[in-house]
């Protein structure tokens, strides 16, 4: 293996809010820093680059750990683990490194992932309806001709926050009657006829049934709340954490779960009996308000248009042990996965 040889930037990967990704996790020499969602490496990259730290990459696309297994014949300091960042406590412990001094995570879908059509995220690309981040599980065409019309309307109102989630989930449910769902364009045009045409919209209608329909098939805000709880067992005291959200539900539960953690939810109103004093705070926010991409960055990166980053620094208090819940009370996706 070659030690530090250069990590030449990927030319077709923006990582977005880079620089405020660095300052923020502030990597040090010496120091054991998580990038739980490896992607297209660039927060790797640059963190490798800004100090000799070891980094552990994590992802469960196997597509992603094979191109950190080709960074890592670059540099010693790179470690690639295949697993999902709800795991990421686990998955570093069982590889040897009993804490950390950073976290930090990208939360969303790889654009590696959206510009291939063959896995079937994009509405814009015509391939299989899969939209998986991994290889297991069930895929969206599972979701799509196997769940309850309620249970559709369900997922696409609260994860899609889509006004017209009954009209689209009553249509998918005629539609595969017919037909059964097999590609996106057959679900983009299903949905696009359901709210009567795109009509001059800015975005295309099938648009947040896609990211309804995508979010449920990973669990992406069960793994994010499972990641949460992760990082605080993982961080060593004064360890950061660090994360740049770009869905607003996503962010409101990293700003809630932060505020909770570092003891900001408010006070109690004076005409009800005392609160008892609930545990230590386990983290400090770094930063009160999200922090924003700049002006030049989103022009130049329009990706980075809906980031908001938060970052909060681990107290010495023990991790709180509670159940970890993104309490949107919809099925299990195990539920359908038995029924397969």
């Amino acid at each position: 293996m070659t030690q530090d040889a250069p990590l030449v930037p990927d030319p077709g990967h923006k990582p977005v809010m880079l620089d405020e990704v660095l300052e923020w996790l502030a990597p040090r020499d010496g120091e054991i820093i998580v990038d739980g969602t490896f992607g297209g490496g660039g927060y790797s990259r640059a963190i490798l680059g800004s100090s000799k730290c070891t980094l552990i990459g994590i992802d469960r696309d196997v597509d992603a750990i094979e191109r950190a297994r080709k960074m890592a014949e670059k540099t010693e300091r790179l470690v690639p683990l295949l697993g999902r960042f709800g795991e990421m406590d686990e998955i570093v412990r069982a590889a040897g490194y009993e804490q950390v001094d950073g976290v930090v995570l990208d939360i969303g879908v790889s654009s590696f992932q959206i510009d291939q059509a063959a896995r079937g995220f994009s509405f814009m690309k015509h391939g299989p309806l899969d939209m998986r981040m991994g290889d297991t599980g069930p895929t969206a065409a599972d979701v799509v001709n196997r769940m309850s019309e309620q249970d559709l309307a369900n997922i696409i109102f609260r994860l899609g926050e889509e006004r017209q989630a009954r009209r689209i989930a009553r249509a998918i449910v005629l539609h595969r009657g017919e037909t059964p769902f097999e590609t996106t364009t057959e679900l983009a045009d299903a949905v696009e006829k359901a709210v009567g045409g795109r009509k001059g919209a800015r975005i295309h209608p099938a648009t947040l049934t896609f990211q309804a329909i995508r979010m449920y098939v990973n669990d992406e805000l069960g793994e994010l709340a499972r990641a949460l709880h992760a990082a605080e067992r993982l961080l060593r005291p004064g360890g950061r954490l660090v994360i740049v959200a770009f869905h607003s539900l996503e962010d409101r539960m990293v700003k809630q779960w932060l505020k909770k953690r570092a003891g900001k939810m408010g006070g109690g109103s004076r005409h009800l009996p005392v609160a008892q004093k609930g545990p230590d705070s386990t983290f400090e926010l770094a930063v009160s308000k999200a922090v924003l991409p700049s002006d030049n960055e989103v022009e130049g990166n329009p990706r980075a248009r809906s980031a908001k980053l938060r970052a909060a620094i681990r107290t010495s208090a023990p991790a709180i042990e509670e159940e970890a819940s993104d309490g949107m009370n919809l099925p299990p996706l195990s539920d359908l996965e038995d029924a397969l």
